[in-house]
């Protein structure tokens, strides 16, 4: 593991590094430079300094002390005047790995205006919900955000730290690991907890062709990130339990140099992952007007489409449509596949699915091996069918 080191004995504290430091990672205390958690170990310190007193070094890590990091922390992110509903799906999660081992959950939660839903979150029985809430947090900065997340886990030490992997998750996530050295997962499909607190995270790895197990042995906190609609949130409790700890903002967020020039709205969109019927397209289809058929049959039942990746990259659907590691993962209580094999890339996004029904005509496709209902047809012979049936039950 590389580190930044300043050589005492050449520093004349002119302070060029920390004038040219990106990332404000260099403080000046009684005229001498010292790096902060924010380093990320770019380099340019080294570049800039006349007296070449700053080296980067490859550090040998040294195992941490387990039994001082404790608990799991989950990232509760809140968005769109709500809380996402990863957050509490991450909480479900975290309670399952934690009880066994006896240990706590907690959460934490940043921006204006939150402490409204630290009270919401007392109803799924947490120990403590940390809350930074402040104007200054108002919209969504990196540096801000990850710096108020590192001041909470500084403070309680938590072995596992657990972030949605939305937009906002997947800025925030790495630049924390960074700041601790440790290691990050990304999009895991399945977690556990073995006895020594070493978190293994399974994912799809070399192109979904097996799923990679990864554990951080020797470094604390851990992080994850996993998506929307993988884990099951945990039932809602009629009475309130846990803290609420209100924190003060660390002093690096009120230094960041970002600030916020105009904001530019989003139109809301449906999403395939909010969807409760899904009729899926695969490679099986034989143009792109046939696609007509997948979108007549999810109305007809009163759903959405979707599509695999290899209609995506021929043009026929936008990526928003693809369910897949590269797309959405999704959740429904009603599923229809139509000529889809069935690769593991498409498979763990979906096989949470409460009824998956499978239309291939080849009797071997894996998508066999995760669906309730197996039909080995033509989907050309199927799908007309049970249009026609619908539209007549309709009538």
């Amino acid at each position: 593991m590389a580190k930044i080191a300043i050589l005492e004995r050449r520093c004349t504290g002119c302070g060029q590094c920390r004038a040219q430091c990106p990332f404000g990672a260099i403080d000046m205390h009684d005229g001498r430079p010292e790096m902060n958690a924010a380093c990320r170990v770019c380099g340019i310190c080294v570049r800039s300094c006349p007296e070449q007193a700053i080296v980067r070094l490859e550090t040998r890590v040294e195992s941490v002390d387990k039994s001082q990091w404790k608990d799991i922390l989950v990232f509760t992110e809140v968005s769109g005047g709500r809380l996402h509903p990863v957050g509490l799906e991450l909480i479900g999660k975290a309670q399952e790995l934690a009880q066994p081992l006896g240990l706590a959950v907690r959460a934490v939660l940043v921006g204006e205006h939150v402490s409204e839903y630290a009270e919401e979150l007392q109803h799924y029985g947490l120990r403590e919900i940390a809350v930074y809430d402040d104007p200054e947090l108002g919209y969504f900065r990196a540096d801000a955000y990850a710096s108020c997340v590192e001041d909470y886990i500084r403070f309680c030490k938590p072995s596992v730290v657990l972030v949605g992997a939305t937009s906002l998750g997947r800025s925030l996530a790495p630049r924390l690991s960074t700041r601790f050295h440790t290691g990050l997962t990304a999009d895991c499909t399945r977690l556990e907890m073995r006895e020594n607190t070493d978190l293994v995270q399974i994912r799809p790895a070399f192109g979904g062709n097996i799923m990679a197990q990864i554990v951080t042995t020797h470094t604390r906190p851990q992080f994850a990130t996993v998506r929307y609609k993988v884990m099951n949130p945990p039932p809602r409790r009629p009475d309130k339990s846990g803290t609420v700890l209100t924190r003060s903002l660390p002093r690096s967020v009120m230094d960041c140099k970002a600030r916020l020039v105009s904001v530019t709205p989003v139109p809301p969109r449906k999403s395939i992952s909010d969807a409760e019927i899904l009729v899926v397209g695969g490679r099986g289809l034989k143009k792109e007007a046939d696609l007509d058929m997948v979108r007549e049959l999810a109305t007809l039942l009163g759903g959405d489409w979707a599509t695999t990746r290899p209609l995506v990259e021929k043009g026929w659907s936008g990526n928003e449509r693809q369910i897949g590691l590269s797309g959405r993962t999704v959740r429904p209580r009603l599923i229809i596949t139509c000529g889809v094999s069935g690769a593991i890339q498409f498979t763990s996004c979906m096989n949470g699915s409460e009824h998956i029904i499978a239309i291939n005509s080849d009797r071997s496709a894996p998508i066999f091996d995760v669906a309730h209902v197996a039909i080995v047809d033509d989907l050309y012979h199927v799908l007309p069918e049970l249009i026609r049936q619908l539209k007549e039950a309709e009538a």
